[in-house]
C-alpha cells in the first residue's frame, strides 16, 4: 500500500541523506559525484546528512568536506570502514538514522526525509538500493527498483528500447556460460557483427572495463578485461556516427518528461580512441562538450522526442541521461539510458541542463523537491 505524501514539520528543513561509494567499481566516481551534490546543495533550505557506502558494504557516517572526495589520477576517493555503522529504519512512523557500535547503546540521529542515492553501478545504481528504500516506504531520488535495474543491463535495455520502437544498434549479449562452454562460438557470432566492436560489461558504467576491438586478435583479451567487472557482457557494433548526448528530468505531477538541448562530446585526439574513464574525469581538456550540439533544428527535435521515449519505455523517474549516435545520413540510433548520471564537475548531464538554462543547484533542488511529493509504494 502507498502511504500518504507527507512534508516536514513546520519551520524544519528537510533531511537529506547523501548515500554514495558502494561496492560497485565505481566506488570513486560515486564519491567524486557526492562531493559535487554537496557542494551545490542549498544547506539553508535542506539539512544534509553525508552517508557513505564502503566497499565492504557498510553504511558510515561520511565527512561533509567535498575536498576529501576529489578525484585525481594519483589518488582515488574511498569511503573508509568504521566501526560505528549507520543503518536506517522506521520508529513511530518516522524514517531515523540510527548509528551503533561494539558496547553502546544505539544513538537516534533524527529522521530522514529523502534520499540522493548518488550510487553508480551493481549495489546501487541497478534496483538493489531502490529496493530497500521501497520496502521502508522511504523517498528517494531517482529511478524505482525495475527501471534502474533495465536502465543498469545493456542488453535488456536493448531489448526494451526495441520494444519501444526505438532503433539499436548490432549487438551480441554473452553470457558467463557460453563464454565458458563454448568460447569458439561467442568469437564467430561477435565475427558477424564486423570489427572494430565495443566490448562492454553488461552492467557497469563510467567506461569501466570497456575496450575498443579492431580485429579478432584482440577480442578474447577484450573479454577477459571487462569479465573483471562483470561476468555478462554486451558486444557492440562499431557504429559510424556523432556521440549525442540528451539529459531528461522528470516531469512535475503528470507533465511529460523534460529535455535539454541535445550535447556533442568532443573527445580530444591522442591516446583517447573513445570517451574512456579518463576522459571523463581525471584528465583536463582530455573531453569537451557542445551545447547544444551542431545539428538541424530538426535533428535536435528528434534528439529531445527519444530521449523522452526512452525515459518513458524503462519506466525512469527523477533524471536520466540518454545518449545515441547520430549517423551520416541523418539516423539516430539509441547507445544507452543512465538512469543516475554523474554530477561531477565534468559530468554532462548538469552541463546540458546548465546550457539548457536550469543551474547546478537549482536542478539539485529540482530533483529533492520531486522526491519529496512522489508517493511510496506502487505508483
Amino acid at each position: 500500500m502507498a502511504t500518504e505524501e507527507t512534508t516536514p514539520a513546520a519551520g524544519r528543513r528537510p533531511r537529506v541523506a547523501i548515500l554514495f561509494g558502494g561496492r560497485s567499481s565505481e566506488h570513486a566516481v560515486s564519491c567524486v559525484t557526492a562531493a559535487g551534490v554537496m557542494g551545490a546543495i542549498d544547506t539553508t533550505k535542506y539539512d544534509v546528512v553525508p552517508i557513505g557506502i564502503a566497499k565492504s558494504g557498510q553504511w558510515v557516517l561520511a565527512s561533509g568536506d567535498t575536498s576529501q572526495w576529489s578525484l585525481s589520477s594519483a589518488a582515488l576517493p574511498e569511503v573508509a570502514a568504521s566501526d560505528k555503522t549507520v543503518t536506517l529504519a522506521e520508529i513511530g512512523g518516522a524514517h531515523q538514522l540510527i548509528v551503533t557500535e561494539p558496547n553502546a547503546v544505539p544513538q537516534e540521529l533524527g529522521s530522514v526525509d529523502v534520499v540522493f542515492p548518488l550510487l553508480h553501478g551493481p549495489w546501487g545504481e541497478d534496483g538493489t538500493v531502490q529496493g530497500l528504500l521501497e520496502l521502508s516506504d522511504t523517498r528517494y531520488v531517482g529511478a524505482g527498483v525495475l527501471a534502474s535495474a533495465v536502465g543498469m543491463d545493456k542488453h535488456f535495455m536493448k531489448v526494451v528500447f526495441e520494444a519501444a520502437g526505438l532503433t539499436v544498434g548490432p549487438y551480441v549479449a554473452v553470457t558467463d556460460r557460453e563464454w565458458l562452454t563454448d568460447a569458439e562460438a561467442v568469437r564467430k557470432r561477435v565475427d558477424k557483427l564486423g570489427y572494430p566492436v565495443f566490448v562492454k560489461p553488461a552492467r557497469a558504467g563510467s567506461s569501466m572495463g570497456i575496450s575498443k576491438v579492431d580485429s579478432l586478435e584482440g577480442l578474447d583479451a577484450a573479454i577477459e578485461e571487462a569479465r573483471r567487472h562483470d561476468l555478462k557482457l554486451v558486444i557492440e557494433a562499431g557504429i559510424v556516427g556523432r556521440e549525442i548526448e540528451c539529459a531528461v528530468l522528470q516531469g512535475r505531477g503528470t507533465d511529460a518528461p523534460r529535455t535539454s538541448m541535445p550535447g556533442e562530446i568532443a573527445v580530444a585526439a591522442g591516446e583517447h580512441q573513445f570517451y574512456d574513464f579518463a576522459a571523463k574525469y581525471v584528465e583536463d581538456g582530455a573531453a569537451a562538450l557542445s551545447c547544444p550540439a551542431d545539428m538541424p533544428e530538426e535533428a535536435i527535435a528528434r534528439v529531445r522526442e527519444l530521449a523522452a521515449v526512452a525515459f518513458d519505455a524503462v519506466g525512469a523517474e527523477g533524471l536520466s541521461r540518454v545518449d545515441f549516435f547520430y549517423t551520416p545520413s541523418g539516423g539516430l540510433i539509441i547507445n544507452e539510458i543512465n538512469t543516475m548520471p554523474g554530477f561531477t564537475p565534468k559530468s554532462m548531464y548538469p552541463q546540458m541542463w546548465a546550457a539548457s538554462g536550469l543551474a547546478y543547484a537549482d536542478l539539485i533542488d529540482e530533483l529533492i523537491q520531486l522526491a519529496l511529493t512522489r508517493k511510496t509504494g506502487l505508483r
